[in-house]
C-alpha cells in the first residue's frame, strides 16, 4: 500500500520564489530537511536552464568550500542546495554583490536549518538577503486543492461561513491526516514503513544535523528533550516542567530548545497582545512542526487515537491543535503581506489559540476543539478578545470536527477544521 501522495505535489512557495526572483538579489528558503526545498530548487534552475551546486555532495561540498569566489562567479541565477554546509559562500556572494550592484535575481539558496542558527558569517548579507520559509506540505497541497481560506474569512467572513454550510470529514480522517503528517517521503509510506520513515528522520536530525551546528555533550538528553516536547506539544512551554528529572543545567535546556527549533522539529508560538491586557500572559507555546513527526515521537496510533477514553481524547485534542495552527502557519507563509501571528492568554482564564494581526492592525482569531459540539463557555476567549479589540476583530472562529459551519453570534462562527482547506472559489 502507499500513502495519500503519489506524485509530485505542487507548492505554494513556488509561485512566491518566481515572483521574488525578479525583485530581490538574495533569496534564502529555509525549512526542515526532507521537506522538499531541494525539488523546488530544482524546478526554479531547469526554468531558467542553471545548474544547482548541491552541498549534500561531498565533493561539490569540498570544492565549494575551497574556491568560494569560483562557485559564485555563475552566469544567470546561482542556485545552492543546503548552503549551511558551506556558509563562506555567503562572503563571496558579498563581495560579487558588491563589486556588480545588488541585481535582482543574482542567488536562490536553500539551508535546512534557521538562518540565524548558523556562523557569524552567515549573516554577511544582512540587507540584501529575502528569507522565506518552506513548511511541511498542507492538506491542499497533498490533495491538489488550492487554499483561500484566510483572504475570504479577512474579506468576508459571513459569505464564507455560508459557502460551505456542511462537512462529511469524520474525526477517524482527522486522526489519519495528522498522524500522516505532512513530509512528502511519509507520505509515500503507511504503517511500518511510514514509522521507520519517522524513526530515521528523528535520528538524522539528531545525530546529524544537530551536531553540525553545535557541540552536543549530552546526545541521550536531546533526544529526551524531543520526546517531552512532543508530549507537551500544544500547551505552555514551562521549562522546568520539562526538565524536571534531566541531568543537564538549566542554560544546556535552553540552548538544547534552541537547537530543537533551529533544526525545525519545534516551534514556539510567542503570546500575542501581551499589553491588551494587564492580567495578558507571555510565555510562548510549544508545538512540534509536524504533527506525523509528534505522533510517532508520542508513540501514538490513528488506532489509538480513534478510541474515546480520556488518555486519546486529551492526547487527540494536543494535537488537532498543533494540526490546525500548522495549517494555519502554511497558509500565512502564503499571503502578500507580513503578518504577526501568536496564542492570546490570560490569567483569568481566557484564551485563544491562534491570532493572526494584519498590517492594518485588524485580526481573525481561531479556537481549537477537538469535539464534536461547540457550547458557548467555549468562545470565551473569543468573545473576550472580540470585547477588548472592538473595530479591529474581524472574526473569531472556534474550528471542531463537527460537520456544520455556522454564525453563532456576532462576528463569532463555529466551523469544521476541513474548511481550512477547501476552497471557497
Amino acid at each position: 500500500m502507499t500513502g495519500p501522495l503519489t506524485g509530485i505535489a505542487e507548492r505554494r512557495v513556488s509561485a512566491l520564489l518566481d515572483d521574488l526572483v525578479r525583485i530581490e538579489p538574495v533569496i534564502a528558503l529555509h525549512g526542515p530537511r526532507s521537506v522538499g526545498k531541494s525539488t523546488v530548487l530544482s524546478v526554479l534552475a531547469d526554468a531558467r536552464g542553471v545548474p544547482v551546486l548541491d552541498l549534500d555532495e561531498l565533493g561539490t561540498r569540498d570544492a565549494v568550500t575551497a574556491n568560494p569566489q569560483t562557485a559564485v562567479a555563475t552566469q544567470g541565477l546561482l542556485c545552492v542546495d543546503e548552503y549551511q554546509h558551506a556558509p563562506q559562500i555567503l562572503d563571496a556572494l558579498k563581495a560579487r554583490l558588491n563589486r556588480e550592484g545588488s541585481l535582482p535575481g543574482t542567488a536562490v539558496l536553500t539551508g535546512s536549518t534557521r538562518q540565524d542558527a548558523l556562523p557569524r558569517t552567515a549573516q554577511a548579507l544582512t540587507g540584501r538577503l529575502h528569507t522565506m520559509t518552506i513548511w511541511p506540505l498542507s492538506q491542499g497541497e497533498i490533495y491538489g486543492v488550492n487554499e483561500d481560506f484566510l483572504p475570504a474569512l479577512r474579506a468576508d467572513p459571513e459569505t464564507t461561513v455560508a459557502a460551505r454550510p456542511s462537512s462529511t470529514t469524520a474525526r477517524t480522517e482527522y486522526v489519519d491526516r495528522l498522524c500522516a503528517g505532512g513530509f512528502p517521503l511519509a507520505l509515500r509510506r503507511v504503517g511500518a514503513a511510514r514509522d521507520r520513515w519517522f524513526d530515521n528522520y528523528i535520528r538524522q536530525s539528531l545525530k546529524r544535523d544537530a551536531i553540525e551546528l553545535v557541540r552536543i555533550r549530552q546526545r541521550n538528553m536531546l533526544r529526551e528533550l524531543l520526546g517531552r516536547l512532543a508530549g507537551r506539544t500544544g500547551q505552555i512551554l514551562n521549562l522546568a516542567n520539562v526538565s524536571q528529572g534531566l541531568t543537564g543545567e538549566r542554560r544546556t535546556i535552553e540552548d538544547y530548545v534552541r537547537l530543537l527549533e533551529d533544526l525545525f522539529l519545534i516551534d514556539r508560538l510567542p503570546a500575542w497582545g501581551k499589553t491588551l491586557r494587564s492580567r495578558s500572559a507571555a510565555s510562548p507555546k510549544v508545538h512540534v512542526i509536524d504533527t506525523g513527526v509528534a505522533a510517532r515521537l508520542m508513540r501514538i496510533t490513528p488506532a489509538k487515537l480513534a478510541g474515546l477514553d480520556p488518555t486519546a481524547l486529551v492526547e487527540f485534542g494536543h494535537l488537532l491543535e498543533t494540526f490546525v495552527v500548522g495549517e494555519l502557519r502554511k497558509q500565512t507563509s502564503w499571503l502578500d503581506e507580513e503578518v504577526s501571528t501568536g496564542h492570546w492568554r490570560t490569567h483569568d482564564g481566557d484564551e485563544v489559540d491562534y491570532v493572526i494581526e494584519f498590517n492594518d492592525g485588524r485580526v481573525l482569531a481561531f479556537e481549537v476543539k477537538a469535539n464534536e459540539r461547540v457550547s458557548g463557555a467555549d468562545l470565551k476567549g473569543l468573545r473576550t478578545l472580540r470585547e477588548t479589540l472592538g473595530d479591529r476583530f474581524i472574526a473569531g472562529v472556534a474550528l471542531s470536527t463537527g460537520l456544520r459551519s455556522f454564525t453563532y453570534e456576532d462576528r463569532i462562527h463555529i466551523m469544521p477544521v476541513d474548511r481550512l482547506w477547501t476552497s471557497i472559489g
